[in-house]
């Protein structure tokens, strides 16, 4: 056992008030420790506890109640017997009328009506013991908030967990918990207390039993809740949520049926209330209640509802969005919460209360009147504001009631459809003599007809994909009418061309069509002839309508879904019509020259047919090719056949082949049509000029990254096998003597046609996968370092991407036969070339009597060439790039290198090839190669798109531009400030501003107060070149995100003069719109800067907004309007603010 006066000091501790509350809690924990270990008993703790519970001092008993009762819960999973449980209930419940220490008797309660029965709980009687001491002695809503929850937890697990137990305490139950609930205003009370009326109705849920005669007193109760006026504090220590009490209210008011006569009308009243919450929490109540209650008791209702229904419909329906943007179903609309739950509404009461609601819809006055007048809606200009709204909201009903059951849907078109067809003078007793007649003339087609035809099969479209049920009435009388509703909408389309009419029109008519032709086929059997009609409609508008662009975009669109439709349900007759009206006549339009449809068109066909299913995409692919191909072959004496292979290039790579690889494409189809574009690239060697056109070079470069991008190492290997061949056997590049001898001085004046076979090689090598083999590595280094130097910057770009993802010797590059990275860099950076007055490169390994350097001395412009260093610069930048990406410590040394070119002035250290027509002070003043290693930085830091991504399959490691920049960060800075040459402090500025620029903003906001002066310094050098316009843009975005970051402000306030002088001179700056308005928005987030710092220099801003007020651009001067406002606003007798 454990010392008594180690169990009293915690006793005291926790009784003692003056205690604080961890001191309270750690003896409370450690008195619930004692008796988990048995190393005190329950029995000798209230041996203890004694002079405590029963003491005279109100605060010292409700303390030691209140301490047995905290022990109790935390040893609720401690066995104990029935009678000392019993025990405990009779000292507890007793302890209900001792108002003084309440709390602790309902944690008591509490913890021992909890108890499972595995460690002992209470018996039924007892839990009826302590809901009658509960409902005689509390008055609940006399105590305070936290003594209330306790309540209401209590009496919510009595009615949960001992429902038979307190069921004979009746109407005292029912009065207490009404008592209870009245006027209770807490969130976490309220929660409990309609979760209480919800098990009150499962306790007595005899509609003629005891609840019904207190229904309405209940009800009184809950009444006032509705609609949840909730304005608790949303950073107070609750939880709860609108929401949340919503829903349980309505649950409470749904939990019996002894609610309807009150709830329905309370809610109908509501659903008039101006106040948009009301409204949807109405309808949601409505719908769930309703079906709670069943369809019996809301029958009388029926009326009432559907006519506020209506009248909901009417007012919150906004006009359809009758473009081509929208669900392949029925009638686009924006979407509004309360036409949602109105419809919803709507469509259960049809389900639950089927004959009487139809009845309603079908003999209403409205429907009525618009379907009697649906012949004088020619066009929909013609029809006026309020009809429209009349129109749209009928449509949407009709479209609820038909697919909501099929008795419905049977109802509706043997009523409403054939009145709507006697009205058109189609009458059903002469429907197969109009089979096959022109009814429908430039005269009779009536928008209105078609709009509701579009509404009553797009629901019951949807009714057929829900049940699945064949050959229903409705089913019947559309096959019957089927040729009249596609020469319906078929007319439509040819009037649209007569008239001009206006989009929602042509919508009308091609949703129609549309919707007839993706009904299932064994449900709604429209005969193969007019489902291939109107394949052929669409058809002949893409072929013949591309002069009426919103009519062709639609048919292209309404294809397209149709096609999607018959593959996704593979209906073998619908996808062979498909196929055969529809993807073979759009593969046949590329070889057709004599019709008028321009090539981009036929294309952009091309694209959406092939997208609809993967076997259509195959055969589309499949025509692709075969046109590509016989055009690639005509590229020597037809530019127009250029063009053609670049568009259709174009469209494989931008849209064909993304789509492929999303939807899990077959890769051998993509490596066959890249192997076969390095066969025709072989063929064409014959030609002395195949790659004139550039367009079509670089639409092959990118057809060949994206190809080889998508597929797998074995395939990839596959590839490189092949454009190697093609490069050795096809060009005059000597790959296997480059290593060995030296070079002639003709040898490497590349023709157009070997550069571009070497093109078409680097966008090969960069798209490959790092694990990819590439066949003599050595040999296409050096050869790929000579090519740099003559400005090939793909082949620059495919550099960067060897030594990205070549395996160094520590990842057992040489174990496992593969190249290794360290051998790649020696052969880039020791490779010495050779210069002669007569030959421009040539490279070798030994001794010569030419001049010897190597690509880092080329960088630093030893050969006085200033094509020749920015050539070396860019290459050895897109070099850095790719070591930089994978973090290799090689970065260092080629970034001091840029330094060096941005800041040296060195003389070559080697003589002058003889004939040079640049002399030394030439090259010293010259600024390009400068410039060109300023530019460097930004290759290093931007996010390349066409090599080096994960695209391509790059190595990337984690936050490498973030350690770039705090390694470069303190160099710049040094350098910047010792610079005494103006010339070349303008380029560390333009250098370093790249990479500002381009690093992530969380780094530059953390070194906010040593870049800031730097960052303006940068923005006023930029501002005198006009070339240096997208740098500017670039910086001003890390200004703006430097003043609207909170980590940046203190940095902004202590320059926050300087700043909007930058700024000021940038607010009229001509070049570019962007500028001008991010400069003023900037000075807008300065004005919420404190008053005392910014008040100074109100007068000089506002000096300078006006004339941005006059601004060519409508979005600078709405800036300037905002700006202006917020500095005019700042008057001396604002207050501080900080």
């Amino acid at each position: 056992m454990a010392e008594t006066t180690q169990l009293t000091r915690h006793i005291e501790s926790y009784v003692d008030s003056s205690s604080t509350p961890t001191h309270q809690a750690t003896s409370l924990d450690a008195i619930g420790l004692l008796i988990k270990t048995n190393a005190l008993t329950l029995e000798a703790l209230v041996r203890e506890l004694d002079m405590y519970l029963t003491s005279t001092d109100t605060v010292i008993r409700a303390r030691g109640i209140l301490l047995l009762a905290e022990v109790l819960t935390r040893i609720c999973s401690k066995p104990l017997d029935s009678e000392t449980i019993h025990s405990l209930v009779g000292f507890f419940k007793e302890r209900l009328a001792d108002w003084k220490a309440v709390r602790g008797a309902l944690v008591g309660c509490l913890a021992l009506i909890r108890r499972k029965s595995v460690a002992g709980m209470v018996t039924g009687s007892d839990a009826k013991a302590i809901a009658q001491s509960f409902l005689q002695y509390l008055q609940v809503q006399s105590l305070g908030h936290y003594d209330r929850k306790l309540c209401f937890e209590l009496l919510d697990f009595l009615l949960e967990h001992h429902a038979d137990a307190v069921a004979s305490l009746e109407e005292d139950l029912i009065y207490g918990i009404c008592e209870a609930i009245d006027a209770e205003k807490d969130p976490e009370c309220l929660m409990l207390a309609f979760h209480i009326v919800e098990s009150l109705a499962r306790l007595y849920p005899d509609p003629s039993g005891l609840l019904a005669s207190f229904a309405s007193d209940v009800f009184d109760i809950l009444a006032p809740y509705f609609p949840i006026h909730f304005t608790h504090p949303s950073s107070g220590d609750t939880h709860v949520q609108r929401d949340d009490l919503s829903k349980i209210l309505m649950s409470a008011f749904s939990s019996t049926p002894l609610f309807e006569p009150f709830v329905i009308p309370l809610l109908l009243e509501k659903l008039s209330s101006s106040l948009h919450s009301a409204k949807i929490d109405s309808l949601q109540y409505l719908r769930v209640c309703s079906s709670k209650y069943g369809a019996e008791r809301i029958a009388k209702y029926a009326g009432a509802i559907w006519s506020s229904l209506k009248d909901t419909l009417y007012t919150y329906l906004a006009e359809p969005d009758l473009s081509f943007t929208l669900p392949i179903n029925g009638i686009g609309f924006p979407e509004n919460e309360v036409v949602i739950e109105a419809l919803s509404l709507l469509q259960q009461l049809i389900v639950q209360n089927n004959s009487q609601l139809v009845s309603l819809i079908i003999d209403d006055e409205d429907v009525n009147f618009i379907i009697n007048s649906i012949a004088s809606y020619e066009t929909y200009d013609t029809i006026s504001v309020q009809e429209k709204k009349k129109l749209h909201a009928i449509g949407r009903i009709l479209y609820i009631t038909v697919k909501a059951s099929i008795s419905s849907c049977n109802a509706v078109f043997q009523s409403l459809f054939l009145r709507m067809m006697d009205n058109l003078g189609i009458p059903v007793s002469n429907i197969d003599g109009l089979q096959n007649s022109a009814i429908f003339t430039s005269q009779n087609v009536k928008f209105g007809f078609l709009y509701l035809c579009i509404e009553l099969l797009a629901g019951s479209r949807e009714l057929v994909v829900l049940s699945e049920e064949k050959r229903e009435t409705y089913c019947t009388l559309l096959h019957s009418y089927s040729t009249v509703l596609f020469n319906a909408f078929d007319s439509v389309l040819d009037v649209s061309a007569d008239r001009c009419l206006p989009g929602p029109d042509i919508h009308i008519g091609v949703k129609g069509l549309q919707i007839l032709a993706m009904f299932h086929l064994d449900v709604f059997p429209i005969p193969k002839s007019t489902f291939e009609n109107i394949l052929k409609k669409f058809m002949s508008i893409i072929i013949e309508g591309f002069n009426r662009t919103v009519l062709w975009n639609a048919a292209l669109k309404a294809l397209f879904h149709i096609g999607s439709f018959v593959q996704n349900f593979s209906e073998s007759e619908k996808a062979m019509s498909y196929r055969s009206f529809v993807v073979d006549k759009t593969m046949e339009l590329l070889s057709l020259d004599d019709i008028a449809l321009p090539f981009s068109l036929k294309v952009e066909a091309l694209s959406d047919i092939g997208m609809t299913g993967m076997k259509n995409m195959l055969t589309i692919l499949q025509g692709l090719e075969g046109a590509l191909f016989a055009n690639l072959s005509e590229v020597h004496r037809n530019l127009k056949s250029s063009e053609i292979a670049a568009q259709l290039l174009e469209c494989y790579s931008c849209k064909l082949l993304p789509w492929i690889h999303e939807n899990g494409g077959a890769e051998e189809s993509i490596v066959q049509f890249t192997v076969e574009i390095w066969s025709q690239a072989g063929n064409c060697m014959d030609f002395n000029s195949p790659f004139e056109e550039k367009g079509l070079l670089d639409s092959m470069m990118k057809a060949l990254k994206v190809s080889v991008g998508c597929c797998s190492v074995e395939s990839q290997n596959a590839i490189i096998q092949k454009a190697y061949s093609i490069l050795s056997s096809h060009t005059k590049f000597q790959l296997n003597d480059v290593g060995r001898l030296p070079l002639t001085p003709g040898a490497y004046d590349i023709s157009p046609r070997d550069e571009g076979i070497l093109l078409l090689f680097a966008s090969v090598i960069i798209a490959l996968r790092p694990k990819t083999h590439i066949p003599n590595i050595g040999g296409l280094l050096q050869l790929f370092i000579i090519t740099l130097l003559k400005g090939v910057v793909p082949v620059a770009q495919a550099l960067g991407s060897m030594v990205n993802k070549l395996i160094p010797k520590s990842n057992g590059a040489e174990k496992s036969g593969e190249f290794p990275l360290e051998e790649a860099l020696d052969i880039i950076f020791n490779t010495k070339i050779w210069f002669s007055s007569t030959d421009m490169l040539q490279r070798c390994n030994g001794s010569s009597n030419g001049s010897e350097m190597v690509l880092t001395d080329l960088c630093l412009g030893i050969t006085n060439d200033r094509l020749l260093q920015t050539n070396a610069i860019c290459g050895l930048a897109w070099i850095g790039k790719g070591l930089l990406l994978r973090g290799h410590e090689k970065i260092k040394d080629i970034t001091m290198i840029f330094i060096e070119c941005l800041m040296s002035d060195r003389k070559s250290s080697l003589p002058l090839i003889e004939g040079s027509l640049a002399s030394t002070e030439e090259q010293k003043s010259d600024p390009l190669p400068r410039k060109c290693a300023a530019d460097a930085f930004h290759i290093l830091m931007s996010d390349a798109e066409v090599c080096l991504n994960r695209k391509f399959h790059a190595t990337i490691r984690p936050l490498y531009k973030q350690r770039f920049f705090s390694t470069i960060l303190p160099i710049f800075q040094q350098l910047i400030t010792r610079s005494d040459s103006p010339l070349s402090r303008s380029f560390l500025y333009r250098a370093f501003a790249h990479v500002m620029s381009d690093t992530p903003l969380i780094v530059i906001v953390n070194e906010a107060k040593k870049l800031i002066p730097v960052l303006l310094d940068c923005l006023s050098l930029l501002t005198e070149d006009i070339e240096d316009k997208d740098i500017l843009y670039g910086l001003l975005l890390v200004l703006s995100g430097i003043l609207t970051e909170k980590n940046g402000q203190e940095a902004v306030i202590e320059n926050a003069h300087i700043i909007i002088n930058c700024l000021i001179k940038l607010v009229d700056y001509p070049q570019k719109t962007l500028v001008r308005e991010t400069a003023i928005q900037c000075l807008v987030a300065l004005s919420m800067l404190p008053h005392a710092r910014i008040y100074p220099l109100r007068t000089q801003v506002l000096r300078a907004i006006p004339k941005c007020l006059d601004d060519t651009k409508r979005s600078v001067r709405r800036e300037a309007v905002k700006c202006r406002q917020a500095w005019a606003s700042i008057t001396s007798s604002r207050s501080l603010r900080f």
